[in-house]
């Protein structure tokens, strides 16, 4: 199930963006995003975990979820208040984590088109 559609399962609304490139501008331009889910794979000018680590410098109260099905991340790679999936995951408990993480069901994740 592509990423847009199990954040929306999980009663979010989701704000795509294609790379990180567009993830930071979203994020730039929006006050109330609360969770940013990407893959590590991601094109742009840097990966998911590289752009994990910038949004915590920069918006430090943004949840971060990264899920890669190559590549198998330890919790000290990932910048504080971030968790990591490995793929394939299954859907229910992927939303059980994002519902855990972001909170109010009106809050909006951040995410990309093909997870």
């Amino acid at each position: 199930m592509p990423a847009v559609e199990v954040v929306e399962q999980a009663g979010f609304t989701a704000i795509e963006a294609r790379d990180a490139d567009e993830a930071v501008v979203l994020l730039e331009s929006l006050s109330d995003i609360t969770l940013l889910f990407r893959d590590v794979n991601m094109p742009g000018s840097m990966d998911g975990l590289k752009l994990a680590h910038a949004v915590r410098d920069r918006w430090p109260p943004i949840k971060i979820l990264v899920v890669s099905g190559k590549q198998r991340l330890q919790s000290s790679d990932l910048p504080s208040n971030s968790c990591f999936i490995g793929k394939p995951y299954q859907t229910s408990a992927l939303v059980d984590e994002l519902r855990s993480m972001a909170g109010s069901p009106l809050s909006r994740v951040a995410t990309s088109a093909g997870e």
